[in-house]
């Protein structure tokens, strides 16, 4: 491996380290959840399988964003694998008050009272199993309970940007 590669830990540069994660293209997803009588969502790309039996699947949020208290205290979340076509709903769900996120917004709820983001290529809708701590975020891993799927093409990120992977 190259020498100029190796970081100093004690002394790591978290924008260096931002951008070499950026080289890892990712899917975009918008992970939802109901609590206290109230639509949560955000962004997200951290989003993976973790077993198919049972069926496990995980994503991590940061413990200092608003909506933390509802994703890790409302028993269950959804994830809706974006498509192509829909960067400007990822990057709705970046930034905005989760009322401003979820307004106008076309979802469809489920009977678990959570929402899928209509136009979604994939969605599972899963029942927390457990919280794992992990540095500045804590990773939800759930049961998927339902899920759905369609053969369109999805949003993806890398290096920083949104693109469309084609099939």
């Amino acid at each position: 491996m190259n020498a100029d590669a190796h970081l100093n830990l004690e002394a790591l540069n978290h924008a260096a380290l931002k951008e070499a994660m950026g080289c890892f293209a990712t899917g975009i997803t918008v992970v939802t959840t109901h609590y206290k009588g109230a639509d949560y969502g955000m962004t997200c790309n951290s989003f993976n399988t973790v077993s198919l039996d049972p069926a496990l699947v995980l994503w991590s949020v940061q413990k200092t964003t608003a909506s933390h208290e509802a994703f890790t205290n409302s028993r269950g979340y959804t994830v809706s694998i974006l498509g192509a076509d829909q960067e400007a709903v990822a990057r709705r769900f970046a930034r905005g008050t989760s009322a401003e996120r979820f307004a106008g917004l076309p979802v469809t709820r489920l009977p678990t009272n959570r929402t899928v983001i209509d136009g979604s290529v994939a969605w599972f809708d899963c029942v927390l199993e457990k919280i794992v701590e992990a540095g500045d975020h804590d990773v939800l891993i759930g049961r998927v309970l339902e899920f759905a799927s369609t053969p369109a093409a999805p949003l993806g990120y890398v290096h920083g940007r949104f693109i469309g992977l084609g099939s």
